[in-house]
C-alpha cells in the first residue's frame, strides 16, 4: 500500500519578539492578566519584508534540509493560510518561485486553526492516488495584520509564523508501518459568528479585523477535541494506550490542560501530552509551532518520535485530529 511518510520538518518565525509587557504599554492589559487567561507570554510579529509567503518559504527550506532532498524534486505544494499575501494568485505559487521550482502543482487552502490538517489530508489523498510523489505541506500565518490592536481580548492571543513538512510516497506492506494512518475532518458553518473576520472581498471590499467570542470558542474546542480523537483512533483500529504522543490544539494553554484532564495525563493510557508552546509564540492558527531546545518547529515535528522508530503521534487542531506513525 502507498502511504504518505513525513521525511523532514521546518519552521520559521519573524525576527521581532513581543512580550506581554510591551503589549501592556499599548492596550489596557497586563502580563498577569494575559498569563492567567491564556498562558501566553510572548509572540512573534512580522515586520517589513516578512509575509506569509516569505515565512512559508523559510520553513520549507528548513524542512527540505532536514529531509536531505532538493527542492526540484517536489511536485506538490499546499499552503494552509487565512492570511495570504494576495487574494490571488495563491501564496503557494510565491513559495514555489522562492524555492526555485519551475513546475509543480501549488495552491492554498483556508481552514484557519485546522488548516494544516486539511492541507495534510488533501496531500495525503493526492499521494495515495498517485497524483504526487513528494510534497511540501505548509501552515503559515501573519495574523498580526488582521488584528484589532485596541481589542485586548484578541490582540494578545495571536502571533505570526510558519511550519512545513515534507511528505513522500512510500510503498509499505505493513498496516502499522510509518506514515499517516488517518485523518478526520469536520466543519459546522452554524458557528460562523464565534470566530471570524468582519471583512471580505465580496462583502465589504476590505480586509477586515478578527472578531471572536472567546468563551464560546474555548468551550467548542475542548468539547469536540476529546470526542474526535476517539473517533480517529477507531478509524485507525487503535486504542489510546497505543499512542506515544498527544499534541492538542494550542490556541491558549488552557485548551491542552483541559484536554489532558479529559483524556488523562498520558492521553488515555499511553500517549504523552506535549508541553504547550503557545506561551512562547501565541496562537499561530494554521502555522502552529512548538519549541524543542532552542529551535521552533512545525506542529508535526516527528524527529526521533516518528521518523524511524514507528512511534505514533496524535495531533489535534481545531478539534480535528491526525494520526501519524
Amino acid at each position: 500500500m502507498i502511504r504518505s511518510v513525513v521525511m523532514g520538518t521546518g519552521s520559521a518565525l519573524p525576527e521581532r519578539r513581543v512580550s506581554n509587557a510591551e503589549l501592556a504599554a499599548q492596550v489596557d492589559t497586563s502580563d498577569e492578566w494575559i498569563v492567567e487567561r491564556t498562558g501566553i507570554r510572548f509572540r512573534h510579529i512580522a515586520g517589513e519584508g516578512e509575509t506569509t509567503a516569505t515565512l512559508a518559504a523559510d520553513a520549507c527550506r528548513a524542512a527540505l534540509t532536514a529531509a536531505g532532498i532538493e527542492a526540484d524534486s517536489i511536485d506538490l505544494i499546499v499552503l494552509a493560510t487565512a492570511t495570504p499575501d494576495q487574494t490571488f494568485p495563491a501564496s503557494a505559487t510565491k513559495v514555489q518561485a522562492m524555492l526555485g521550482i519551475d513546475d509543480c502543482v501549488a495552491f492554498d487552502v483556508a481552514a484557519v486553526c485546522s488548516g494544516f490538517l486539511y492541507a495534510v489530508q488533501v496531500v495525503d489523498s493526492m499521494i495515495r492516488s498517485g497524483v504526487a510523489k513528494r510534497a511540501l505541506v505548509i501552515g503559515a500565518e501573519t495574523f498580526s495584520r488582521i488584528l484589532d490592536w485596541e481589542d485586548r481580548t484578541t490582540c494578545v492571543l495571536f502571533g505570526d509564523g510558519a511550519g512545513a513538512i515534507v511528505l513522500e510516497a512510500q510503498d509499505t506492506a505493513d498496516e502499522g508501518g510509518r506514515g499517516i494512518l488517518t485523518t478526520k475532518l469536520h466543519a459546522d458553518g452554524r458557528h460562523n459568528e464565534l470566530l471570524y473576520v468582519d471583512g471580505g472581498v465580496s462583502t465589504t471590499g476590505t480586509v477586515g479585523k478578527l472578531r471572536m467570542k472567546g468563551r464560546e470558542v474555548f468551550r467548542h474546542a475542548v468539547t469536540n477535541l476529546a470526542s474526535v480523537m476517539t473517533e480517529s483512533l477507531a478509524m485507525a483500529g487503535l486504542s489510546s494506550d497505543q499512542v506515544d504522543w498527544v499534541v492538542p490544539h494550542q490556541a491558549n494553554a488552557r485548551i491542552p490542560r483541559r484536554d489532558r484532564a479529559q483524556t488523562g495525563p498520558r492521553g488515555g493510557q499511553g500517549g504523552r501530552h506535549r508541553r504547550p508552546a503557545c506561551q512562547h509564540v501565541g496562537s499561530l492558527r494554521a502555522a502552529r509551532a512548538r519549541r524543542r531546545g532552542a529551535r521552533w518547529t512545525c506542529p508535526t515535528r516527528p524527529d526521533r518520535r516518528t521518523r524511524g522508530d514507528g512511534r505514533r503521534v496524535h495531533l489535534g487542531r481545531g478539534g480535528y485530529p491526525l494520526l501519524i506513525s
